[in-house]
């Protein structure tokens, strides 16, 4: 799967089978489900699931919250736009 695809997967009712719990949290944010999405990430420890987590409390506007999450992804706290930053990440966990 690559980016177009899985933006493509968007139109449908439920995340394709095989993602990550981080690309669905990705998917479900996308779907403008954030609670479901926050959820989704919270549940996976990985560093994957601390920078999709770090997306989402940048997108909720709490940067403070954010900052630990990405601290705890070893990535920098991101400066780019929301949509960039949502296409950065699925581009590198696909």
């Amino acid at each position: 799967m690559d980016l177009d695809s899985f933006r493509n997967s968007l139109t449908t009712d439920r995340p394709p089978a095989e993602l990550s719990p981080a690309l669905t949290a990705l998917w479900q944010a996308a779907k403008d489900d954030w609670d479901t999405a926050h959820q989704t990430a919270q549940s996976d420890s990985s560093a994957e699931g601390a920078w999709v987590h770090a997306y989402l409390h940048r997108v909720e506007g709490d940067e403070s919250n954010a900052g630990y999450w990405y601290r705890r992804a070893g990535k920098p706290h991101a400066r780019n736009s929301l949509d960039e930053e949502w296409a950065e990440i699925v581009s590198a966990l696909l």
